[in-house]
């Protein structure tokens, strides 16, 4: 009885990471998103300088087609169901998604960045992106939300401790001297896409 229940439990655990490898060998074919993080050092009409996390000074062009969103920090009982959200994130065994960040945006930017892919972290490695609008939404420690997105959707667990930001539409204006920055690179690597900038002070999370 004994052999039977521990040759159960290895089956089980040997399930758990074939199911493990199989997930995190999903997500590693997933094309992956590789932003830009660093601080603003100065924006000179259309080329904007910063540093990046390792300490090189770079440059990139702005053009009439980069957005530009403002972020900032708010808490997790900001996400409620409808809400369009965007996450980073580490694929679980069982198939849900462990949040690292969220971030909430604002009704005018529903459907910005929607689906599902593969994301560079801050500390590069590589896990997930979902962008897409809260369905179900359970309370226990933290949230567990069911993210819809066109084509699919996802289980997404939300711990207390991981940062909320808040997205809104932002200006040139707000590329100060030390701003923090996520930035996105359009196809040519020479001007940016997009460029999220901290609000005050705040380190963009993604």
């Amino acid at each position: 009885m004994l052999f039977r229940s521990m040759k159960n439990a290895l089956s089980t655990t040997f399930g758990l990471l074939l199911l493990s490898a199989a997930v995190m060998t999903q997500a590693a074919d997933m094309p992956v998103v590789k932003p830009m993080r660093g601080t603003v050092d100065s924006l000179q009409a259309d080329t904007l300088n910063f540093t990046n996390r390792a300490g090189q000074h770079q440059s990139i062009g702005l053009t009439d087609k980069t957005t530009i969103r403002l972020i900032s920090k708010t808490s997790l009982d900001s996400i409620k169901t409808d809400s369009f959200i965007g996450s980073a994130a580490t694929p679980q065994a069982d198939g849900t998604l462990k949040a690292l960040e969220v971030t909430v945006f604002e009704a005018s930017l529903k459907g910005s960045g929607e689906g599902h892919y593969g994301w560079e972290n801050a500390d590069g490695s590589t896990g997930t992106m979902t962008n897409g609008t809260v369905g179900t939404l359970a309370k226990t420690n933290g949230r567990t939300l069911t993210v819809l997105y066109k084509g699919g959707e996802k289980q997404l667990v939300v711990p207390e401790d991981v940062p909320i930001a808040y997205v809104q539409p932002g200006e040139r204006s707000a590329l100060k001297a030390g701003a923090k920055i996520v930035l996105f690179p359009a196809d040519d690597g020479k001007s940016a896409r997009g460029i999220a900038v901290g609000k005050d002070g705040f380190t963009p999370p993604m």
